[in-house]
């Protein structure tokens, strides 16, 4: 079990880490050792309240803010988390943009919008992170979507973005081995949308059942602390709905 994993002497930069699966994923990093930069946009009070939890727990954390949408700011993330935290060597890029637009909404605002923040920002983090590790071992992981593997016709800029960034996952996977690894993690319905909108999400989910945040936190605690030969990879964690028609 990933519970098992030591993450000891490491230290990770997390993505939209002020809430929901954002929040679990960093203090899952820092329950194992790991030191963890809070990543949040808007979401200051949460940020900090992650920190806190952390920190309550025997953990080290710090928040830093920065809008995604600009790449000016996303750009200079990372180097404000390395001057804040020390040295880095792990990055969850988690933060996303997920709103139901099809065809018929989309505009090029809304499209530029969503490529900027899941997969533009994304882009500019990961070379950030490789230009900071310059030639040392690290480990990147790209919280995708089951979606991203699939696309369909609901949430298109948001799915098509995602299957941009799972391209680019095997991408750098490439371009920046043997130092670094890169995979990606594909999730299923794992927490409600926060408006609660939209049809039964584990309607098709042959397990029956949303994932569980434990589950999540496991999956992504392996692909940063596990195997040192797995690189390249998306794990999906949906519950068997990718197997699904439809």
């Amino acid at each position: 079990m990933a519970t098992d994993l030591d993450l000891s002497g490491h230290a990770a930069l997390v993505t939209g880490a002020g809430h929901r699966l954002g929040r679990a994923f960093a203090e899952g990093i820092a329950a194992r050792g790991g030191a963890v930069v809070v990543h949040y946009g808007r979401s200051r009070a949460e940020a900090d309240q992650t920190v806190q939890a952390i920190r309550a727990g025997g953990g080290k954390a710090i928040a830093l803010q920065a809008d995604l949408s600009h790449s000016e700011q996303a750009g200079a993330l990372f180097p404000a988390a390395v001057e804040a935290l020390g040295d880095i060597d792990l990055l969850v890029n988690n933060a996303a943009l997920f709103e139901a637009v099809g065809l018929a909404e989309v505009t090029p605002e809304v499209w530029d919008h969503h490529f900027q923040v899941n997969l533009t920002a994304p882009l500019l983090l990961c070379q950030a992170f490789a230009r900071h590790r310059a030639g040392r071992p690290g480990a990147i992981v790209n919280i995708l979507d089951w979606r991203a593997l699939r696309p369909g016709a609901d949430h298109l800029p948001y799915t098509i973005s995602k299957a941009g960034l799972e391209a680019l996952t095997r991408s750098l996977a490439l371009g920046l081995a043997p130092a670094i690894r890169v995979n990606g993690l594909a999730l299923g319905a794992i927490l409600p949308p926060a408006d609660g909108a939209g049809e039964n999400p584990i309607a098709r989910v042959p397990r029956g059942r949303w994932g569980k945040v434990e589950e999540a936190v496991d999956s992504l605690i392996f692909l940063l602390a596990g195997p040192d030969y797995i690189t390249g990879e998306v794990l999906v964690l949906d519950g068997g709905r990718l197997l699904a028609q439809g």
